[in-house]
C-alpha cells in the first residue's frame, strides 16, 4: 500500500530557496508537466513493492500469463490511485514541516496533475480489477478503498493500523480468486499478510513520527513513540513469520528453518542494538516475511 515513506530533505536556510519555506506555498509558475514528478508523487517504492507482491503470489499459483498481467496491473493501478491520493490529502502538512522531497508541496508539480492522474488510475482500476473475475475484482476494490481510508481518515486515529491489516491481508484473497474464483486460500495466508501489514505500517510511519506530530496526525505508531514502535514492528513481523512456518504445509522444512534463524537473529539485534538497528532489522524481518510468503504457494 503506497504511503508515506523516504528522507525529509529540508534546506539549512529556508530564505535562500523560496520553494523550501512552507509558508510560501507553492511556486508561481511550475512545469506545465513532469512525468518524473508525478511518479514521484505516486509513493514509487511502496506501490512498486505491493505490486511485486501481488505479482509473485500469482506467478507462484501458476496461473496462466495473461491472468497475471491483469493481476499486476490492476494492484499497480491501484496503488498508484493510493500514492497520488495521499499526496494531495497530504500537501497542505507536507508544506507545513518543510517536505522537500514532495513535488506537491515545493510547488514543482501542480496539485491538478495528481489530481488527474489519481482519477485516471481509478478509473482503469476498476475494470482490471473486474476482468480478473468479479469475486477478485470485488475483493481488490475493498484493498484500494481502504488504502483510501488510510490516507484520508484513519491515517490520524489509533486505527491506522487496521487499513494496512485489510489490504495486505485482502491481496492473497484477491489473487486465489482471481485463479480461481471458487477456492479461497487457507486462513493463515490472510492472517500472515495482514500481520505483514501492520508492521509495515509501523516501519513505514517510523521515519515520519517528528513531521507528522507537528501536524497532528497521531496513528498507532505516533501513540506507541519512536522507541517502542521498532520493538511492535519486530514482534509483528516476527508473528507472520510464525504464521507462515505453522500455517503452510507446502513451504520447505529447510527454507521455514533458515527464514526463522535469519528472523530470530535479526529480532534479537532488534531488541539489543540501539539507534537505528530496530528499524533496520524490521525491515530484514519483512523481507524474509514476504519470500517465505511467496515460497509457500
Amino acid at each position: 500500500m503506497a504511503t508515506d515513506q523516504g528522507d525529509v530533505r529540508r534546506s539549512a536556510d529556508p530564505s535562500a530557496d523560496p520553494s523550501a519555506d512552507p509558508s510560501a506555498g507553492p511556486t508561481a509558475d511550475p512545469p506545465a508537466f513532469s512525468a518524473r514528478l508525478l511518479l514521484r508523487a505516486a509513493h514509487p517504492g511502496p506501490a512498486l513493492a505491493v505490486t511485486v507482491l501481488a505479482g509473485l503470489l500469482a506467478v507462484a499459483s501458476s496461473m496462466p500469463g495473461s491472468r497475471v498481467v491483469l493481476v499486476v496491473l490492476a494492484v499497480l493501478a491501484g496503488q498508484l490511485s493510493i500514492g497520488w491520493c495521499n499526496d494531495v490529502v497530504d500537501v497542505g502538512r507536507d508544506r507545513l514541516v518543510g517536505r522537500l522531497d514532495k513535488p506537491l508541496a515545493t510547488g514543482a508539480l501542480r496539485e491538478r496533475w495528481a489530481r488527474l492522474a489519481c482519477t485516471v488510475a481509478v478509473v482503469a482500476c476498476v475494470p482490471l480489477s473486474l476482468a480478473c473475475g468479479w469475486q477478485a475484482g470485488l475483493v481488490h476494490l475493498v484493498c484500494v478503498a481502504s488504502g483510501w481510508v488510510y490516507d484520508v481518515w484513519a491515517k490520524s486515529t489509533l486505527w491506522s493500523w487496521a487499513p494496512y491489516a485489510v489490504t495486505f491481508g485482502a491481496l492473497p484473497v484477491f489473487v486465489s480468486l482471481a485463479d480461481d474464483p471458487a477456492v479461497l486460500p487457507p486462513l493463515w495466508l490472510p492472517l500472515a499478510g495482514a500481520l505483514l501489514g501492520v508492521g509495515a505500517h509501523l516501519v513505514n510511519v517510523l521515519p515520519d513520527l517528528e513531521d507528522d506530530a507537528a501536524t497532528g496526525v497521531r496513528g498507532l505508531p505516533h501513540r506507541v513513540g519512536a522507541r517502542w514502535t521498532p520493538v511492535l514492528a519486530v514482534a509483528v513481523l516476527v508473528a507472520a513469520s510464525l504464521a507462515v512456518v505453522l500455517g503452510s504445509d507446502d513451504l520447505a522444512t529447510g527454507v521455514a528453518v533458515a527464514g526463522l534463524v535469519v528472523v530470530t537473529v535479526l529480532g534479537v539485534a532488534a531488541v539489543l542494538l540501539p539507534g537505528r538497528a530496530p528499524f533496520r532489522a524490521a525491515i530484514g524481518i519483512a523481507l524474509v516475511d514476504v519470500l517465505m510468503l511467496v515460497a509457500s504457494r
